[in-house]
């Protein structure tokens, strides 16, 4: 490409200047003009959730930063704008790193036709993943449907790419008709409630390096077994930063192999594969958010409520463990992995609504809403994933609490009116005799809501249903 010639860096998903592969092209090519788009047009019924829009607001404005200033920002069709732009720019070359949304591979393959037809260059990249979905197939060509063999084969083939440096020269260029952060209209009007999301959170690309490496210090160590208690430090909180790209997973990988060999280092990894599993999925069967994988469980009975459903939602079901993951979720946008389980269990096999409720009520509120991840966890739960939870897998909420919340430690920090019941009656406040809520001044259905349902009964409902459709 000729020096004065100019080219576009498309951020995406990748939302960061160390190992970029799209951005080392950019820099390569000489000047460049660094972009983001705001495309709601296209994403249809998957553009982004409240939660997060609140993380991408301030992700956007600490890459501005890193790029002294630089980045460009627009809002509306990718489709339109993108070409536009370069013809405005005057730019020969489009970079970017690839993205697996099933709406975002369609989009960026008509924008790249565009562009080519204009006699400009598109150069993509993976940016995003370990392992490209169509590179780790079966022998017959099909891909995997079991994370085991699909795991087995990705690491008996090519091994992930190492991470590249940051370029040590960058040339960006800024678009003087650009719109500002506060024109993208990103933050929703509840400022509180950013406020209240902020407190729990940094964000940006060395923030996120910094979650890395205080995980490798203090959590790794003890991550098989600490992951599952939530409140332990001993998960890494690298999803929102993998998700939009503040880190990549070659760069935790690479960090992670460091690191003394052992079963905590090679659980992580698993979970990584897990993500990329997730992707891989989303890649080879776009209808995963929205359809049944399991297509038997399309004349499954969801017999519940949107009462149930709204009750769930403000985490006022009278289940503590529940209650707790979900007023964590409402207030910092996140909910530990091991409550993600039981939660979405509750919703689906105790109060009987269907998956795709709890999977959109999730993408709206998680700073770390994930098409691929998100889609395929919710109908693991459910039974109708690949992969899935065995049917008579129903998490026990007060048995889970008991096990992983020995003290009641987390629930207190989220449901703060069972703090004063003696821990054994914190789990399953029911049980409690009258006397001893008394004496806390607790009364069930005033200060604490009565249970939704009945554990038990509710569980022999969900067992029979199950056992009639796996036949």
């Amino acid at each position: 490409m000729p020096s004065d010639t100019v080219s576009i860096l498309w951020f995406r998903q990748d939302l960061r200047l160390e190992d970029n592969p799209a951005l080392c092209a950019a820099v390569k090519s000489g000047q460049f003009y660094p972009v983001y788009i705001l495309d709601d047009e296209n994403a249809g019924d998957w553009a982004m959730g409240a939660a997060s829009r609140v993380w991408l607001n301030s992700s956007l404005d600490k890459l501005n930063h890193s790029l002294a200033g630089k980045l460009s920002l627009y809002r509306g069709n990718a489709e339109k704008i993108l070409p536009a732009l370069a013809a405005r720019l005057g730019a020969g070359a489009v970079y970017w790193n690839r993205c697996y949304e099933p709406w975002r591979i369609g989009r960026d393959t008509n924008i790249k036709k565009t562009l080519n037809d204009a006699n400009v260059v598109v150069k993509s990249f993976n940016g995003s993943l370990l392992w490209e979905p169509w590179e780790v197939l079966k022998k017959d060509a099909t891909p995997y449907k079991v994370f085991t063999p699909y795991f087995r084969a990705c690491r008996a083939g090519t091994l992930p790419a190492k991470p590249v440096p940051v370029p040590k020269e960058i040339t960006a260029l800024k678009d003087d008709e650009a719109l500002s952060l506060e024109d993208m209209g990103l933050l929703p009007k509840q400022k509180k409630w950013v406020a209240q999301m902020h407190s729990h959170w940094d964000v940006g690309e060395k923030a996120a390096q910094h979650a890395l490496s205080d995980f490798i210090s203090n959590g790794l160590d003890r991550y098989k077994k600490g992951r599952d208690y939530p409140s332990e430090k001993s998960v890494s909180r690298l999803s929102p930063h993998l998700h939009f790209g503040e880190i990549s997973p070659n760069f935790v990988l690479d960090k992670i192999l460091e690191q003394s060999a052992g079963e905590n280092r090679d659980h992580f990894y698993s979970e990584l594969a897990w993500r990329e599993f997730s992707y891989y999925l989303l890649y080879h069967f776009p209808k995963l958010p929205d359809e049944n994988f399991q297509p038997k469980f399309d004349g499954f009975n969801w017999f519940g409520s949107q009462a149930d459903l709204k009750t769930w939602q403000r985490g006022m079901t009278g289940v503590p463990i529940v209650d707790a993951g979900m007023r964590e979720l409402w207030q910092t946008g996140y909910m530990h992995n091991r409550v993600r389980m039981i939660v979405a269990s509750f919703l689906t096999k105790n109060l009987g609504v269907h998956w795709r409720e709890g999977a959109r009520w999730f993408w709206d509120t998680l700073v770390d809403a994930d098409l691929a991840s998100n889609s395929a966890s919710w109908q693991w739960v459910a039974g109708s994933g690949a992969d899935a939870a065995p049917y008579f897998r129903i998490f026990n909420p007060v048995t889970q609490s008991k096990r992983f919340d020995e003290n009641a430690d987390y629930i207190c920090t989220y449901v703060p009116e069972l703090a004063k019941l003696p821990t054994r009656y914190i789990y399953a406040p029911w049980e409690a005799p009258v006397e001893v809520l008394e004496s806390v001044g607790l009364k069930l259905g005033r200060d604490y809501p009565e249970p939704i349902t009945s554990l038990k009964a509710s569980r022999e409902k969900a067992l029979s249903m199950y056992k009639d459709l796996a036949g």
